[in-house]
């Protein structure tokens, strides 16, 4: 179940810690996150290291359908009522930054870098998207509303947002990971302050960033209440149609289609990881039935860490804390975001004002619907009476025979049939 950017690519690899050693800062986490932010600290001349478990994107990086936009759904016209129009601008301006600095970067590395149209499509409600395109107006972003799209049904309407991008992430990782301070193979495996203990070394920060997709440390932040996990999936298609951009469904269970050179990538059959969704069999009859003459060539599966109110969680772990940050709570646009994460993390580690830090802090207000929903699953994923707990927080697990996997219903936490990590939040294997 590899996915297609796994195919032909060779990525850097770094030796594991073997000694005690002192930084600046520390990067805890070497997916698409960790990386940029090792990448811009290292422009900046500020000492850093890299430390990742197992090896650099071998977690949920090398599973994303890579697109690099602003276009987050029909998120504006939320973020207007939930916060207020300057966050809501914030938002949108630092998205645009990290799309602005990828188009630099990548323009001197060979990673399929595309500027594309990237949509947001609503089946039956036209309404919906009007609002949407009112809200962009309101933030002095001219969108455009389509009807006519290139995808095998109607829709009631659609936002266009010109000037995206889609890439290959792991040549783009390949490239810009040469030379960084990383050390693969090097789970940290306790916090003491700003120390972090591993396996064959100490490694003394002064300051931390956690950029292990779902944040460990349970006891700062409550991240175990505002964060739940999602899977989605994927299949790449060959004789289907080039749908010449990014499209994605505002409803949470839809579709998401791009191209990636003579494929066509599918992406839908989403549920709350540990729950019951569509998965892979939702995708399959789907193209059976509107691309009859397309062939499946790979196909995997995503898992994204979902916030409370849509907006990442980006700077200082908790408001109790110092020189401890965290980059989290991706909602589905893992690559936009990692690099305004990155660029947010570079500023604040220097003590730098950042014109976007205040939509994202992770000490805002957690009074919002979802927490509810979070908390109602964890009570009863605690009182149901089973033999395989999740190391995490105790949470049972529960059997996904499609992937074959225990996943964890409260916090996502995932481990393979004989009981071996998978994804995080829990540290460690299924005691057996």
């Amino acid at each position: 179940m590899n996915s297609l950017w796994e195919q032909n690519i060779n990525l850097p690899s770094f030796e594991p810690l073997d000694q005690e050693i002192k930084t600046d800062v520390l990067i805890i986490g070497g997916g698409m996150a960790g990386i940029l932010c090792a990448y811009l600290l290292h422009q900046a001349g500020i000492a850093y290291v890299l430390a990742e478990a197992k090896t650099i994107c071998s977690g949920v990086t090398k599973n994303t359908t890579a697109k690099i936009t602003s276009q987050h759904g029909l998120i504006y016209n939320k973020l207007i009522r939930q916060f207020d129009l300057d966050r809501a601008k914030q938002y949108l301006d630092a998205n645009q930054a990290a799309l602005q600095k990828y188009r630099e970067l990548c323009r001197n590395i060979d990673c399929g870098f595309e500027e594309k149209a990237a949509y947001v499509y609503s089946l039956h409600d036209r309404r919906k998207i009007e609002q949407e395109l009112e809200a962009l107006e309101k933030l002095g972003f001219h969108g455009e509303f389509c009807q006519n799209l290139p995808l095998p049904f109607s829709v009631a309407g659609a936002v266009r947002y010109p000037n995206q991008a889609q890439f290959h992430p792991l040549k783009f990782v390949s490239a810009i990971a040469k030379g960084l301070h990383i050390y693969e193979h090097t789970p940290v495996r306790e916090l003491v302050g700003t120390t972090a203990v591993t396996e064959h070394g100490r490694i003394t920060a002064e300051k931390i960033i956690v950029a292990t997709h779902f944040p460990f440390l349970n006891k700062h932040g409550s991240y175990y209440l505002k964060l739940y996990q999602h899977r989605s999936y994927v299949i790449a298609l060959e004789n289907a149609p080039n749908v010449d951009g990014m499209y994605v469904d505002e409803a949470q269970k839809g579709m998401s289609f791009r191209n990636y050179e003579n494929l066509l990538l599918v992406g839908g059959g989403d549920h709350r990881t540990g729950k019951k969704g569509g998965g892979w069999r939702e995708l399959r009859e789907f193209s059976r039935r509107c691309y009859p003459q397309a062939v499946e060539q790979y196909h995997w599966a995503a898992q994204d860490c979902m916030p409370l109110d849509q907006v990442p969680y980006i700077g200082p772990y908790s408001a109790g804390t110092s020189n401890l940050y965290v980059a989290t709570g991706f909602h589905k646009w893992g690559m936009t975001t990692s690099m305004v994460s990155a660029m947010i993390l570079r500023d604040l580690i220097q003590g730098k004002e950042n014109a976007w830090a205040h939509v994202f802090s992770p000490s805002r207000t957690i009074l919002r619907p979802q927490l509810a929903v979070n908390g109602l699953e964890a009570v009863v994923s605690l009182l149901t009476p089973t033999a395989r707990r999740c190391p995490h927080m105790g949470c049972a697990l529960k059997w996904n025979p499609e992937e074959r996997t225990w996943d964890c219903p409260c916090h996502g936490s995932r481990f393979t049939e004989d009981g071996r990590l998978i994804d995080n939040p829990a540290t460690g294997d299924l005691k057996q």
